[in-house]
């Protein structure tokens, strides 16, 4: 049988607008799909029998033509929404007027800062409400393709900023709210949309000395692989029941992960249970094109669209499902039945977001645009920058004192940001705040000069503006760091320091003797130890990619309208660090050529630790709750009721901190619980994030008290098979960085595995491509596990 269809289809979809089933007139009003008391699997099931061979093949791909003979319509399966709802193939933005904006929050490792669940659960819950008033007006599809959910394990990483930080656990914690507010809950009847965590797993390369993501095979023990790149996965679809996974561009141990049935489906779809609403697997745009090359993973492109059916991917972005499928399936390399498995789970999904439901009866589909950057909306995007900025350094100077004489220089690329302010995966804003525009309201003189063009210009022709901007002024700020044209998708960056440009610059603005302020921009990390060590500077902040009212935010924390109470989601290296570990080392643990990754295991001095966040005031804690000075594993683990026993409840009552404002000025206050000790395997980390909770608006001399959930999980670690395993020693529960309090306790009798971490089959590896073994290689230094010495 020859399978065929033409080009035209295929393209049919990037042009169409969305349009829903006509399940009323429709030829499909008498096909159980359209039978609303139904189960979605038996919907979608009922759905799918209708199609020919080649229709199911042909709508394999993220544009979708449908199937007009039934009335099925065309759908664009990719459509974005990291911190909004942004430019992508499904989202269609008019020039003016209604839906040509929605609001713009500040990118996931700015909001990443604010270590508050609640106002994640917010963001979300307006992101997909926006998304479903376009998807109404046929301006966007109901499917997602957030959260970018891989730790930031290492500052060079050009996507770290659309990540929410580099701790497992913080990650973990993070996407459990963000899905419960994307999706409308965690079981509703109909979800609001469907999100997607991404990119599954051990992802987190783009270019770094010729590793291209496309072909990176990344080298990931199991004991690594359970305890940091898969927690925040497993919350995602254990946890979250999350309604979509994006398979990733690398290869993990040698099998790409959206050819890989190991990932897919022994951890994914039975060890973490995420089967029961058919939740379907999409691949990264052309990852499985990239099964046959560069990754030489199958011997013919027939052979890797047929190995990513089967070992779970239910989607391919791209069309090459859709041009080579037809062929391995003549050439029997996969059966009907696996197909139809992919397109149940996708339209199950479809059926759960009421896309063949009367409009009438689902909530979602009444919303206009009257419900898109509401005020409560546009207070959200303030609130997020707010709480997500860390004050690094102040020596007392801020906040500003200021009156109507005063005249501030506010010098730097990011002095005048706009669109800069939102980073990558943006879409239109109604407005953009700059801090310059924020500067301008405050009544007195601004003396603007642009200087240097961020990271990309060493030049000095535009600096003369900046020498009269800061004489002429009383106050001097300097916003600068990194954005988008050295961090971004497809761009990691080779240096983590400020360039020569940028330090001459804040080097002589210093020296005028003026008050001095540094605005450090961007989400990853630059080391800004000369700026910590200059005693002219007396303060920094860091805004990472703030949002739509960025500007506003950093201002009135200049100015304390605001006060700061962010915490720096990542560690701030010292400049070195790139010559100590290449990126292409995947392993967290300190050895002979890396001195570890992450504040769990890194033996260096970091510039500003994970966790770093100082505020306008002091701040005192206690331990309140009665901890015993000993437990017995055994009976902590009898008295579980969990399906899970990491989940079960490590203390009868919530774990309490009471937490005191020392100081005279009003401030909310992150709660940080840290567990340390010596118990498990060898080295032991420095210390672990295991539970926190911001604390709003603790007045002068009030207090308030963090009820953190220490779990079972909380206390445990894991073995070389990567089992978490609860360990008989000696243990310590710490608050803050540096500690404000400590509570010490040991566990005793025998270990206990909590959960069985599934073990990797025997054979790893692939076919290889004739011709081409080898062919596609890193740069020198690329080593991993400290196979080479790296070189920058």
């Amino acid at each position: 049988m020859s399978i065929t269809f033409t080009a035209a289809a295929l393209l049919l979809v990037t042009t169409a607008r969305a349009a829903f089933p006509d399940c009323i007139n429709g030829v499909l009003k008498n096909n159980n799909v359209c039978n609303t008391s139904a189960s979605p699997l038996n919907r979608a099931i009922a759905l799918i029998s209708l199609f020919t061979i080649a229709e199911k093949l042909n709508n394999t791909g993220n544009s979708s033509p449908g199937v007009p003979r039934i009335g099925l319509p065309p759908y664009q399966w990719w459509s974005e929404a990291l911190h909004g709802v942004a430019n992508s193939p499904g989202v269609q933005f008019t020039s003016s007027g209604d839906y040509s904006y929605a609001t713009s929050f500040p990118q996931p490792i700015t909001m990443g800062a604010t270590f508050n669940d609640q106002l994640i659960r917010d963001v979300g819950t307006v992101v997909s409400t926006e998304a479903r008033v376009f998807n109404n007006a046929g301006r966007a599809g109901l499917d997602f393709w957030t959260p970018n959910i891989n730790p930031f394990k290492d500052p060079r990483w050009g996507r770290g900023q659309e990540t929410p930080g580099e701790d497992p656990y913080h990650l973990s914690s993070y996407v459990h709210a963000l899905i419960d507010g994307l999706q409308g809950g965690y079981d509703p009847k109909y979800k609001r949309i469907v999100a997607t965590c991404k990119h599954f797993a051990g992802y987190d390369i783009e270019n770094w000395n010729g590793n291209f993501r496309y072909q990176f095979d990344a080298q990931i023990s199991s004991q690594d692989l359970a305890e940091y790149y898969m927690p925040p996965f497993q919350s995602c679809a254990r946890d979250s029941n999350v309604g979509s996974f994006m398979c990733s561009y690398n290869a993990v141990n040698g099998v790409p992960t959206c050819a890989d049935p190991y990932l897919l489906q022994t951890i994914l779809r039975e060890h973490w249970g995420w089967t029961n609403e058919q939740q379907y697997v999409t691949s990264d745009c052309d990852a499985v094109q990239n099964i046959y090359l560069p990754h030489e993973y199958a011997a013919t492109r027939e052979e890797a669209v047929a190995a990513a059916l089967i070992a779970g991917t239910d989607l391919d972005c791209g069309t090459y499902y859709q041009n080579h499928l037809p062929a391995a399936f003549e050439q029997s390399l996969f059966n009907e039945s696996t197909l139809d498995q992919s397109l149940i789970r996708r339209y199950s999904a479809l059926v759960r977001l009421g896309y063949f439901d009367p409009p009438e009866e689902q909530p979602y589909r009444q919303l206009s645009f009257n419900d898109v950057s509401t005020p409560e909306a546009q207070k959200l995007a303030y609130k997020a920058a707010v709480e997500g900025i860390v004050l690094l350094k102040n020596d007392g100077l801020l906040p500003l004192s200021l009156q109507n004489s005063s005249s501030i220089a506010l010098i730097g690329s990011w002095a005048n940001a706009t669109q800069q302010m939102q980073g990558n995966y943006f879409g239109q804003a109604p407005y953009l705040h700059s801090p310059l525009y924020a500067a301008q309201q405050l009544g007195v003189t601004v003396n603007y000069a642009q200087g240097v063009t961020g990271q990309g210009d060493p030049t000095t022709g535009n600096l003369l503006p900046v020498w009269t901007a800061a004489s002429q002024s009383d106050i001097i700020i300097f916003a600068d760091g990194i954005d988008d044209s050295v961090e971004s998708e497809s761009k990691d960056r080779v240096s983590i320091s400020w360039t020569g440009a940028q330090l001459d610059i804040i080097g002589q603005l210093a020296s005028y003797g003026k008050p001095m302020i540094v605005l450090q921009m961007g989400g990853g990390q630059i080391d800004s130890l000369p700026i910590k060590n200059n005693p002219n500077i007396s303060a920094l902040i860091w805004g990472g990619f703030p949002g739509q009212d960025g500007g506003v935010a950093l201002i009135d924390i200049i100015t304390g309208k605001a006060a700061p109470a962010g915490r720096l989601p990542i560690t701030q290296y010292p400049v070195s660090y790139i010559n100590e570990v290449p990126m292409t080392d995947m392993s967290l643990r300190p050895g002979p050529h890396s001195p570890g990754r992450t504040y769990k295991w890194y033996t260096g001095t970091p510039t500003y630790d994970f966790g770093t966040g100082l505020h306008y005031t002091n701040f005192s804690a206690s331990i309140t709750s009665p901890v015993m000075q000993s437990y017995d594993i055994a009976s902590l683990t009898s008295n579980c009721t969990e399906k899970y026993l990491d989940r079960c409840s490590f203390l009868s009552s919530p774990f309490s901190v009471t937490v005191s404002n020392t100081g005279t000025t009003a401030s909310d206050y992150v709660t940080l619980a840290f567990l340390t000790g010596s118990f498990g395997p060898t080295p032991y980390p420095k210390k672990s994030l295991v539970a926190y909770q911001r604390l709003f608006d603790l007045a002068g001399g009030a207090a308030d008290t963090a009820r953190l959930n220490l779990t079972l999980g909380s206390l445990a670690r894991y073995d070389e098979q990567g089992n978490r395993v609860l360990y008989p020693g000696d243990y310590a529960v710490v608050i803050d960085t540096p500690p404000l309090a400590m509570v010490n306790f040991t566990l005793t009798g025998e270990q206990r595995v909590l959960e069985e971490w599934p073990q990797p089959p025997g054979k790893r590896g692939g076919s290889g491509v004739e011709g081409l073994e080898g062919y596609f290689v890193g740069g020198y230094g690329s080593g991993q596990g400290g196979e080479e010495q790296p070189m920058e």
